[in-house]
Formats: structure tokens, C-alpha cells, sequence
């Protein structure tokens, strides 16, 4: 059962009025792939907004609702783990889980272990409970 599903929605809602930042020029080359890259040359038609017709640039004002901002599609809020201390101070009715990077397997899976027991959402598990 998802929650905050109101504040996903308006999150969603916003999202759709807003343009498709893609990468200038990604229409034009292969090798440039899509995702955004800031225009940042002196003349660049984009980044002086000269010409239509050219995608908008990726600015403040489009950003989402501020109740919304942080929490994971799920609707739980996402928080980095590195051990049981952090976990604690976790609420599990709101608050999602997900382990840092550094955070080896042996306490991962002790972290797993808390978690599953107090019934976090885990948004990374990687290691299943039983130690397998």
C-alpha cells in the first residue's frame, strides 16, 4: 500500500507541464546521449536562448512541490543507511531505507535483518535474509 499517493500525484501532475530537458544537440549527434548537460559555450544559441524552437533550459522554476521533494516513488521518504544507528532513528510508517555504498555484506545483512523486523521498506536490499 503506497502512501503519500497525493503528494506523488501533484509531484506528477507539475511534471507533466514541464518541457523534456534533453541535451543540446543529442538530436543532432549519435554519440551524444540524451540526458541533460548545461549548454556552457560562449555562444551557444541555447544557453543565450536566441532561437525557437530550441528545448528550454533547466531552471529553478521548474521544480516540483516542495512537500514532495525526496520521497521515493513508492512514497516513502529515502534515507541513506551506513549502520543500526542510523536505522534507529527511522520511522517505518514513513521512512524508507537504503544502504550506503560503503556498507559491506556482513552488516548489511545485519541492517536487513533490523529492518525486515521492523518492517522498513528496503529500496536496495542486494543480500536476501537468510545469508544466502
Amino acid at each position: 500500500m503506497p502512501i503519500n499517493k497525493e503528494k506523488i500525484a501533484k509531484r506528477q501532475e507539475v511534471k507533466e507541464h514541464n518541457p523534456e530537458f534533453i541535451r543540446p544537440e543529442s538530436w543532432r549527434y549519435v554519440r551524444l546521449q540524451t540526458n541533460w548537460r548545461k549548454p556552457k559555450g560562449i555562444d551557444h544559441h541555447q544557453r543565450k536562448q536566441k532561437s525557437r524552437g530550441r528545448p528550454g533550459l533547466v531552471k529553478v522554476g521548474y521544480g516540483g512541490p516542495k512537500e514532495a521533494r525526496g520521497l521515493h516513488p513508492s512514497g516513502y521518504t529515502d534515507n541513506l543507511v551506513y549502520n543500526l544507528k542510523d536505522l534507529e532513528k527511522l520511522d517505518p510508517k514513513k521512512d524508507g531505507v537504503r544502504f550506503g555504498h560503503g556498507v559491506g555484506t556482513r552488516k548489511r545483512k545485519d541492517i536487513i535483518v533490523k529492518a525486515i523486523e521492523g518492517k522498513f521498506k528496503i529500496f536496495n536490499a542486494r543480500v536476501s535474509a537468510n545469508g544466502s
